[in-house]
Order: structure tokens, then C-alpha cells, then sequence
């Protein structure tokens, strides 16, 4: 006898569609959080996290990311003046008011470690400027800030963080941040600066090591495909509602923009009444 398809298994089959399509799409990147919000901002049908853990475990299917071990180093013992003044605070309510920054090494088969520097709009999360480079030298952080600056058109955000390492309280940096206020992370306490840190090991679980990366320009070039063409624009993020970072930023400007016109069409009418009276 011929088993008649019930509408449960018609739905289990349309969403293992979209799964896979989903899943596909991202890159084999997405877990089941990212892809059940993803269907659900469709608007069709709503599914949860666990429905749709089932129907890749059916599949077989799973992130290919690695799991990645973390390492630290000790840093010189730098004085009392290099203030915490984010506190762990990681959610600003606006873009530009605060960046986090800091630097990774990745490793290359003819070049060795190539190190990656990156600053951070805590805001949206988003990359706001990135510089790889062969060697460790500060100027390589003094590069990453101005490419921040001159991306985002302003020249003082309200709080710039980063770790003690010495190419962050060089006088060359001081002179790069001048107006900005500067953040320390504390002695030994790599959670103070947890958000830049937890991007660089995605960085490198969801592209670097699913690679054998050659040289230099290699590296260089899976990094601009990653944050340029799917992390900033296309890589949704839970802190900022399932949206990408350019999303969520494009989001509040368009709110900002209609609540200055809001008040704007008050501010006229409060003026006519004013006249007509």
C-alpha cells in the first residue's frame, strides 16, 4: 500500500529544502540558529532552532568550522594610566562610538605568520578596518586606525579599546587617537577585549582554516573576501537581530533620519498653530 504524503511530511520536505539552499548559500557556515532565523525573517512558515537541528542531523549536515585552541601572551607591566574605561560595556547605542582593536597572527606555508590587524564598531559588530601585514610593527596598527577613519569620515570616535601590547601605547598610537579616549584592557584579562577576540577566532574557524593557505596574497585575499563580500554584508549576526552589520547599521540610520523628520513636521506644526493664534 502506497503511503500517502500527510501535510507534517510536506512541510518537513519544504523546510529540508530551504535548509539546504540556506546552508548552501552561507558557504556550509550557518548552524541551525542562523538558519532557522533566516527562514523565519521569510516570513512564511515559523520554525525553531530545535526543528531544524533535527532535519540537518537527518542530512547529515553540520558548520564547517574547526575548532580552534587559544593562546595568550604575557604583556610588559604597564602602569595604572592605561585606564578600562569600556568595563566590558559591548553594546553602545550608536555606530562610531566605540572601536575595539587588536592583532592576529595566521600562518602561511612560504611566508611563515602574517599578522591582521582590525578595528571594530561595537555597535553593529561590523569590521571597520582591517590591514595585513608581514611583520608585527606598529605601524601596521597606525595604518588600520586611519583606513577606520577614513571609511567611517570622522576622525574621533568616542572610545578606541584595545589590549596593552606595545604597539598600542606606542607614541605613535597616542599621536593616531589623539582626542579619541583610550581604553586598556586590564593585565593578563583577554575577556576585556572579548568581542575583537571572538571575531578573529571566527575569522579563522569559518575561513583560515578551512584553507591551506600558500603565502601573503593568498591570506590577503581569502581575508577581503570574507569581511568585504559575506561578514560585513551578508553574515547575519545575533547581537544584531539576525542582520548583517551593514544591515543593522543601514537600520538605524534610517530610523534616525525619520525621527529627525518626525520632529521636524512637529517643530512646523507647533510654528502654524503658533501664527494662526
Amino acid at each position: 500500500m502506497n503511503h500517502k504524503t500527510t501535510r507534517n511530511d510536506a512541510r518537513r520536505m519544504d523546510m529540508t529544502d530551504k535548509v539546504v539552499r540556506i546552508f548552501n548559500g552561507s558557504g556550509g557556515l550557518y548552524g541551525s540558529p542562523k538558519i532557522a532565523a533566516v527562514i523565519n525573517s521569510e516570513g512564511e512558515d515559523r520554525v525553531s532552532q530545535k526543528y531544524i537541528l533535527s532535519i540537518m542531523r537527518k542530512l547529515g549536515i553540520k558548520p564547517l568550522y574547526i575548532r580552534h585552541r587559544t593562546t595568550t601572551t604575557l604583556s610588559r607591566d604597564f602602569t595604572d594610566k592605561l585606564r578600562n574605561i569600556l568595563k566590558r560595556s559591548f553594546s553602545p547605542n550608536r555606530p562610531d562610538a566605540v572601536w575595539c582593536t587588536n592583532i592576529t597572527y595566521i600562518w602561511t606555508h612560504e611566508d611563515g605568520f602574517v599578522y591582521l590587524t582590525s578595528v571594530m564598531d561595537l555597535y553593529s559588530r561590523k569590521i571597520v578596518g582591517w590591514c595585513l601585514t608581514k611583520t608585527i610593527e606598529a605601524s601596521a596598527v597606525l595604518e588600520c586606525i586611519e583606513i577606520a577613519k577614513r571609511r567611517r569620515g570622522i576622525c574621533q570616535p568616542l572610545v578606541i579599546h584595545s589590549d596593552r601590547g606595545v604597539q598600542y601605547t606606542s607614541e605613535a598610537y597616542r599621536e593616531a587617537t589623539k582626542g579619541m579616549s583610550r581604553s586598556y584592557s586590564r593585565k593578563g584579562n583577554p575577556w576585556d577585549n572579548a568581542c575583537i577576540e571572538s571575531w578573529h577566532a571566527l575569522l579563522k574557524r569559518e575561513c583560515i582554516k578551512l584553507h591551506r593557505i600558500r603565502d601573503y596574497h593568498e591570506s590577503k585575499s581569502l581575508i577581503f573576501s570574507y569581511i568585504e563580500g559575506f561578514y560585513n554584508t551578508t553574515r547575519i549576526h545575533s547581537h544584531c537581530g539576525y542582520l548583517s552589520p551593514n544591515q543593522y547599521e543601514e537600520n538605524y540610520y534610517s530610523q534616525a533620519t525619520c525621527s529627525i523628520i518626525a520632529d521636524q513636521e512637529i517643530i512646523k506644526a507647533i510654528s502654524y498653530q503658533s501664527t494662526c493664534d
